[in-house]
């Protein structure tokens, strides 16, 4: 893992309820040079991004408690229309990423879990464009 110049300009809000998934998650986001916020659930995350803090990603597992990572990202839509999404699930989500994809215009990917960590740094480039 090295840091690109690029990365090092962009940061990401990660959302992820597991303590040492997160935990772990940004340490790998931060060896690869982004700047990450990482936070436990989308209420801390929709405080964020109602700041005027830069966000170039947001990272949402799909499956949160209380508000899942669907909602968060609708309700992210109406403060960052344009927002990348990367989407992480322990499950294969293939259909509601379709979902999402079909009302959403802006960028969203997905990944599953355990991360495979050269394809998460390719989806994290093509979302970023760092």
């Amino acid at each position: 893992m090295t840091q690109t110049d690029s990365a090092a300009m962009k940061t990401i809000v990660l959302v992820e309820d597991d303590d040492v998934v997160r935990t772990l998650t940004a340490e790998v986001l931060q060896a690869f040079g982004y700047r990450v916020q990482a936070l436990r659930d989308g209420t801390a995350a929709l405080q964020v991004l109602r700041s005027d803090q830069p966000v170039d990603l947001l990272m949402s597992d799909i499956g949160l408690p209380g508000m899942d990572g669907r909602e968060l990202v609708e309700a992210a839509r109406q403060l960052r229309p344009s927002l990348p999404v990367l989407f992480a699930s322990g499950y294969d989500e293939r259909e509601l990423l379709e979902e999402v994809r079909a009302r959403d215009s802006a960028a969203t990917a997905s990944i599953v879990k355990p991360y495979d960590l050269k394809l998460l740094a390719a989806r994290l480039s093509e979302l970023t464009g760092a």
